[in-house]
């Protein structure tokens, strides 16, 4: 029988959480207390009725003419997309892409992390990327009956995506982030994030688009 879940919504605000979050621990180092709608807008460069709504998903509420604790709202923000705890991934594809996901510092921040990364690549196999030893990717069944991980990160090319996917999935991966562009066939059980890396480049050539056909006046977009 097929999982049943919640439905997500308001993906946009989603979407924007870890800007808010990255802004807001900025702003605590710094040793700033609250902040207000306002100035999140400013950085954000939306509406303050956007950032109102998009705060008001994560269950908490400013003060008048104070404006939100920023501790709570840290707090509050990882509590929303499930960043209060760790979720250990495994990822397989172990080139530039691979990489830069890699030596992505933040992703320590919001809880992310990358237990073992495997590759097919004879060159690649056994040296180190960002202190990640890469192994061959038949050793993944070995690697995951120590610990197995919840995330399985897929950086391999669309046409080895379903394959990868298959081997997670048989060694007990239910959550996928596939930044391969290919839709997967996967179980029902199987939840998969798809990145299309082409589609933010396609969304500010829009905007190119529309900024010439006004003439160039520039201005503000919607994210």
């Amino acid at each position: 029988m097929a999982t049943r879940r919640r439905k997500v919504l308001n993906s946009p605000a989603i979407r924007r959480m870890p800007s808010y979050l990255h802004w807001l621990l900025r702003m605590r180092r710094i040793g700033k207390r609250t902040v207000s709608t306002t100035e999140l807008a400013d950085y954000m460069k939306v509406g303050w009725i956007v950032v109102r709504k998009d705060i008001a998903l994560t269950g908490i509420s400013g003060r008048p003419r104070v404006g939100y604790d920023i501790d709570r709202l840290i707090d509050a923000i990882r509590g929303f997309l499930g960043w209060r705890e760790d979720h250990s991934a495994a990822l397989v594809g172990a080139g530039a892409l691979g990489s830069a996901i890699l030596g992505y510092d933040e992703f320590a921040q919001y809880g992310l992390r990358i237990e073992s990364v495997f590759d097919t690549d004879t060159a690649k196999i056994g040296s180190t990327i960002h202190d990640h030893p890469v192994l061959a990717l038949d050793r993944l069944p070995e690697v995951f009956r120590r610990g197995r991980p919840e995330i399985g990160i897929l950086c391999v090319p669309a046409s080895a995506a379903q394959a990868v996917a298959d081997l997670l999935v048989r060694n007990g991966v239910r959550y996928l982030w596939n930044f391969a562009n290919v839709t997967l066939d996967v179980p029902d059980s199987v939840v998969v994030q798809r990145e299309v890396i082409a589609g933010g480049f396609a969304m500010l050539s829009v905007k190119i688009l529309a900024d010439r056909a006004g003439g160039g006046r520039g201005g503000r977009f919607s994210e």
